[in-house]
């Protein structure tokens, strides 16, 4: 496992981390489904012990993520293991069966109070804004609340967790204001929207976590046209049978053949690609069984400098329009 500096931080962290959306398991707010399916907490903290085996430092998860189940078994089975990186999110409510955002400065001190129960923690290393936009920036109370948590010495470091499609605004903020350390932002072979701004972060030195470089698992090369998701999973919605037709064919015409010149698997290419971008301090794809922690750590691949601008230029001309339409489902 190599391991990246996070911005100006004092954190090192390993290059591939553990997303941990998914082992939050099937949680609903109202009839909307807020997780990716029934999970099997057994199998999840195998998980957890298997990316720690393979060099995994860094855990990613939400309050919200299971309506906090997520950080739960996460906090159970990294009990006492100091030498782990977390980070964790908030201003995502479930009030009254609805999703309410909360980044007032009295929610997020008992919010983070929370966390670090559910985490069985004393310190938070990187807590995050959860998907604030640049009105809640603008109003500042958020911002003088994670800075008085870390006087506090409740967190260490604090930054954003971008809206999924558009990351440029609150980000320019931030950097604008000099506040925050590091911005969480979508970025993979679908999804290349965050590329410029990356690039400034980067140069500004925030940390940068590159989340769903999988997207929702098109990525690994295991879906079908056949696949179907349940009621419980965020999926079901996002990807419509012409979604998953659209996705697949461009996969099949322009990327997949690579993986006959690297020899790697379908995942392999789609991490390789993010990575390959020095700007990124580290990878989360969602992992929830030994084998995912296995798979999402094996790539060794380096990228031509001719491939990497081949995959990066196939945004303009293939995907982007299949993304708006993505876009437009939430």
């Amino acid at each position: 496992m190599n391991y990246r500096q996070f911005g100006n931080t004092s954190l090192q962290v390993s290059e591939t981390g553990f997303g941990a959306w998914a082992i939050g398991g099937n949680a609903m707010v109202g009839n909307v489904p807020i997780g990716w399916g029934a999970t099997d907490d057994n199998l999840a903290a195998a998980a957890i012990h298997e990316s720690l085996a393979q060099g995994l430092n860094f855990f990613d998860t939400a309050d919200f993520y299971g309506l906090g189940h997520s950080e739960e078994l996460l906090g159970k089975v990294l009990k006492g293991k100091q030498d782990v990186i977390i980070a964790t999110k908030v201003g995502h409510r479930n009030i009254d069966e609805n999703i309410v955002l909360d980044y007032s400065g009295n929610y997020i001190q008992k919010a983070c109070e929370q966390s670090l129960q559910r985490l069985q923690r004393d310190v938070i290393d990187y807590y995050q804004l959860h998907s604030a936009r640049l009105k809640h920036l603008q109003n500042g109370e958020c911002i003088d609340a994670m800075e008085t948590l870390k006087r506090q010495g409740k967190i260490r470091y604090w930054g954003l967790s971008l809206n999924t499609f558009e990351p440029a605004p609150e980000a320019e903020f931030m950097m604008s204001n000099n506040v925050g350390d590091g911005f969480q932002l979508v970025f993979n072979l679908i999804n290349q929207q965050a590329l410029e701004i990356m690039g400034k972060a980067s140069g500004e030195g925030y940390g940068i976590i590159a989340r769903m470089p999988l997207q929702f698992g098109l990525l690994t090369g295991k879906f079908t046209r056949e696949r179907k998701f349940g009621a419980d999973d965020h999926r079901n919605f996002r990807l419509t049978p012409e979604i998953m037709d659209e996705a697949l064919t461009i996969l099949e015409e322009d990327i997949w053949p690579l993986c006959n010149k690297y020899q790697c698997t379908k995942t392999a290419l789609a991490l390789a690609f993010v990575l390959s971008f020095p700007e990124v301090s580290t990878i989360i794809p969602g992992i929830r069984t030994v084998e995912q922690a296995r798979e999402n750590t094996a790539s060794s691949i380096t990228l031509s400098k001719e491939d990497k601008a081949l995959l990066t230029s196939l945004f303009t001309a293939r995907w982007k329009p299949l993304l708006n339409r993505m876009q437009a489902l939430g």
